[in-house]
């Protein structure tokens, strides 16, 4: 097997990512937020240049200056992490980590690029300045150092709590798992990304890489399970069982209104006696209050999409689910703050990496008339001069054979069988 040191980041056959909250000081919050702000430009500016480029290919008249500037801005994007410091000198302070910029302008392309693969994502827009801030680096190995590892780069661990970060430099962190900082010597870092939330917390991700697995696959035991999501449960497995929806959101709507509602108040207030936002210390201090609520709900909602996710994969081989697009029913104003509640795309999202991670099969079907079909005959209502069924109706018998089902049940049977037909 080739050695971790032999191979590019991109070519080691097992991925992995993981979070860790870090505490960095004063000094350290401040290189954080000027690196953040400065890949925003740089971003910005990339989504700038295009954009004029753009606008100027579309003038019809062949005028001299038009044709110089174009030519001006297709020189300055061939290079445009030399062209942008340019002319923009201080881009060229020392606080500034050199990966930064290049990083941001390799988000800018992956952008173009999934809009060109997939138009629904759209096309790169001005990132607008927020509470968050974000950047991201590269780890560089030297050769000298042997086998590249977590402990030996740029970006590097440290100990158990420590880490350190170029330009940034000596971090504490809350602990990685022991099963992972027990395997520092055959993994190497890639992209690490340094966050702050709304809250004020301080992140860092990195991206990892190896030549082994980080997951011991979970034995196999033939097992199948098809799932079907809805607003009424969360969701009903093929085997009729059902997992309560938790509402997380809905359980907090009244105190965050009221949250929001002062929150308004004080904005108004601060604009009237024309203080920026950023000064007001008491619009500050209840922003900081409706964003831990908003983050509290999000955590909850993690924990358990994370535990439900982890259960339905080490348990079967074959989980089927019905491929959901949340942008198209979230176009249902009556529906949309549960269906935004449940966070649907997150939890099939981790079924995907899980079941990958684990040595399983994860498989998407298309839902068209999962929940119309008679698991038992095959009878879609809607034809032969029946009705289709309405979201009200939670049961009912199948005209052909009078088999009695339970909606959700049914529906997570089709969508099985659907998954089997796929794979045979």
């Amino acid at each position: 097997m080739p050695t971790p040191n032999a191979l590019s980041m991109a070519e080691l056959p097992y991925h992995f990512g993981v979070r860790v909250r870090v505490y960095p000081s004063t000094e350290q919050k401040r290189l954080i937020k000027r690196n953040s702000d400065a890949s925003r430009f740089v971003y910005n500016e990339m989504v700038a240049m295009n954009r004029e480029l753009f606008a100027l290919r579309q003038t019809k008249c062949p005028i001299g200056l038009v044709i110089q500037r174009i030519a001006t801005l297709q020189e300055r994007l061939k290079r445009p992490a030399t062209g942008i410091s340019n002319i923009h000198g201080w881009l060229n302070h020392p606080d500034f980590d050199a990966d930064m910029k290049a990083n941001a302008i390799k988000n800018y392309r992956a952008a173009w690029k999934n809009f060109r693969q997939v138009h629904r994502s759209g096309f790169p827009q001005f990132h607008k300045r927020s509470a968050r801030q974000s950047y991201q680096t590269s780890n560089h190995y030297q050769a000298n150092k042997g086998q590249p590892t977590m402990t030996n780069g740029s970006v590097r661990l440290l100990d158990r709590h420590h880490l350190t970060l170029g330009k940034i430099g000596r971090l504490r962190f809350a602990g990685l798992p022991k099963w992972l900082f027990a395997r520092t010597e055959n993994t190497r870092i890639g992209t690490t990304t340094v966050t702050m939330d709304a809250t004020g917390a301080y992140f860092v991700s990195f991206q990892l890489g190896s030549t082994q697995p980080f997951v011991t696959p979970s034995s196999k035991n033939g097992s199948q399970i098809g799932i079907d999501l809805n607003l009424d449960n969360f969701l009903t497995d093929s085997n009729g069982n059902t997992v309560a929806n938790p509402h997380y959101y809905r359980q907090i709507t009244g105190k965050l209104a009221r949250a929001q509602h002062k929150l308004s108040r004080r904005a108004h207030r601060a604009k009237q006696e024309q203080r920026p936002l950023s000064q007001a210390k008491n619009y500050q201090r209840q922003r900081l209050l409706v964003a831990q609520i908003h983050q509290r709900v999000a955590n909850q909602r993690k924990n358990f999409l994370h535990q439900l996710s982890t259960a339905l994969v080490k348990n079967h081989d074959l989980v089927a689910a019905e491929e959901l697009r949340s942008k198209n029913l979230l176009k249902n104003h009556a529906l949309a703050m549960s269906i935004s509640d449940v966070g649907w795309r997150q939890f099939l999202a981790m079924l995907a990496y899980k079941a990958q991670l684990h040595d399983k099969r994860f498989i998407t079907v298309d839902p068209r008339n999962t929940t119309q079909t008679c698991h038992d005959c095959g009878f879609v209502m809607g034809t032969a001069d029946t009705r289709k069924l309405t979201l009200a109706q939670r049961e009912w018998d199948c005209p052909r054979c009078s088999q009695h089902h339970m909606r959700d049940w049914n529906a997570a049977q089709n969508i099985l069988s659907k998954g089997l037909a796929v794979i045979a």
